[in-house]
């Protein structure tokens, strides 16, 4: 697997994905931010969705067998996960729970993801990700 790891200044005021993209040099689109959910049946998940959209709870609830899902509160991010905002990844994750993945993760030759830490981006090809991470790939993103 190819991969490129990618630094850059973290600001705490600005952790959005579209403020990461600039940082890294692509598009909003190529940055996937990955996001920790709960559904109502199969309880934590992550959503992997492009940096300039947001989950579509609807769509992510019938791709995961959820009659209803929603966002876990952000304190609850590190102890589910190991990674505190800004850094969430599904790779290395303290559990495997299961991952979402937005369809447009595949338009592309190479996206950008969280490495697990603030400040560092890994760019890979979308197969090897979903690979890696195991994630079902849907529409979840609007």
């Amino acid at each position: 697997m190819k991969y490129e790891l990618r630094e850059y200044e973290v600001d705490d005021s600005d952790l959005s994905a579209e403020s990461v993209a600039r940082k890294v040099g692509l598009p909003a689109e190529q940055v996937f931010k990955t996001l920790v959910c709960r559904g109502d049946r199969n309880g934590v998940c992550f959503a992997i969705v492009p940096g300039d959209a947001e989950v579509d709870f609807k769509a992510l609830a019938r791709l995961s067998g959820d009659r209803g899902i929603e966002m876990v509160a952000l304190k609850e991010v590190q102890p589910l996960t190991g990674y505190v905002r800004g850094g969430v990844t599904v790779l290395g994750a303290r559990k495997e729970y299961p991952a979402f993945a937005d369809e447009t993760i595949e338009l592309f030759e190479v996206i950008s993801v969280s490495a697990g830490a603030r400040g560092t981006q890994i760019l890979l090809a979308p197969g090897d990700y979903l690979r890696a991470s195991r994630a079902k790939v849907g529409p979840i993103a609007r």
